[in-house]
């Protein structure tokens, strides 16, 4: 089964991370990745700073494969390049143009281009069966965070999760795209599938992905009214002095973790920025937002396999804006 089945455990968690730090005169981030219990990884990441030379914009994305990795990697190297070529962001509508993107993925998996761009990513041959020239029949959430100035614009397929930390208090920035929301159950039900067992057609459990082309099969519909489709939610804030940091993270952390659970967590180790001392020199030194980030991964890994729970991929990235976040809090408490 795919999305969030058993799948295969290794006989030890891999933990062993992948994590970078960087910042701009805007933001700083930190992310890390890690493989844990199972077989392999099927994760995939994207965080650029000044993604767009012209404009102050960043873009910070997590990818969950599910069945198979190469949907998740092929998002990381193509999605933003999409956001940044489409008539919407050359115009200013970063919300239209992170819609054009997921839709885009899409298109371009389609068809025997799009089967030899994933057959690049593949090390092994051992997902090739998978592919035909209609796209791949396994697939990758996606939850995107394109930031600009002091606009914030999360897109959000599948059910990889954005939050925000605003006064110490967790805002849900995404939707976990679930076969229990009624909404999702109606368009799966009018393109001909059903919901068994918490899965679409007893299979995939979530409703929103890129990929998972088996389920895209209906030429009389448009993408979004397909079973399951690639089409976002689209939130837009307006960062304020109290808005802390944001947390994007794929669903094996938010299986263990609560969102206000992973706020508390990353706001009681951030160092309280205030008037420089050489206590804050020393922490800002050593407590880098990317070993946040390490620290939930081994919270959340599990010790056994018992239960999958604690088990999967896991994968997290913190944006903290420089103006607003912990600093301009502490300063007016």
């Amino acid at each position: 089964m795919f999305g969030g089945g058993m799948g295969i455990y290794l006989c030890s968690p891999k933990t062993d991370k992948t994590s970078e730090d960087d910042e701009n005169a805007e933001l700083r981030y930190g992310l890390s990745a890690m493989q844990g219990w199972r077989d392999s990884m099927e994760d995939a990441h994207k965080a650029i700073l000044n993604v767009d030379k012209n404009t102050s914009t960043s873009i910070f994305g997590i990818f969950d494969g599910h069945g198979g990795k190469l949907v998740a990697k092929f998002c990381a190297k193509h999605l933003h390049q999409e956001v940044l070529k489409s008539e919407a962001y050359a115009k200013g509508d970063l919300k239209a143009s992170l819609e054009y993107s997921f839709l885009r993925m899409d298109e371009m998996m389609k068809g025997a281009s799009g089967w030899k761009e994933l057959q690049s990513l593949e090390e092994t041959s051992s997902q090739l069966d998978k592919l035909d020239f209609q796209g791949p029949i396994y697939g990758s959430t996606a939850v995107v965070a394109l930031i600009r100035g002091n606009k914030l614009f999360v897109a959000n397929a599948g059910d990889s999760r954005c939050i925000m930390s605003r006064r110490g208090e967790a805002v849900n920035l995404s939707i976990d795209h679930k076969p229990n929301l009624e909404h999702e159950r109606k368009r799966i039900e009018s393109a001909g599938g059903f919901v068994h067992g918490g899965r679409v057609n007893g299979s995939l459990n979530l409703t929103r992905a890129i990929g998972d082309m088996e389920f895209k099969g209906r030429p009389d519909l448009p993408p979004d009214k397909q079973v399951v489709t690639c089409c976002p939610d689209v939130v837009e804030v307006d960062l304020g002095p109290g808005d802390e940091f944001i947390v994007l993270a794929c669903d094996g952390i938010w299986d263990v973790m609560s969102s206000q659970a992973v706020v508390d967590f990353v706001k009681s180790r951030l160092p309280t920025v205030c008037a420089p001392t050489i206590v804050t020199i020393i922490l800002s030194q050593t407590k880098t937002l990317s070993s946040l980030c390490e620290e939930i991964l081994d919270y959340c890994l599990s010790p056994t396999t018992r239960q999958q729970e604690g088990c999967d991929n896991m994968s997290i990235i913190i944006v903290q804006p420089k103006q607003s976040g912990v600093a301009a809090s502490s300063s007016t408490d």
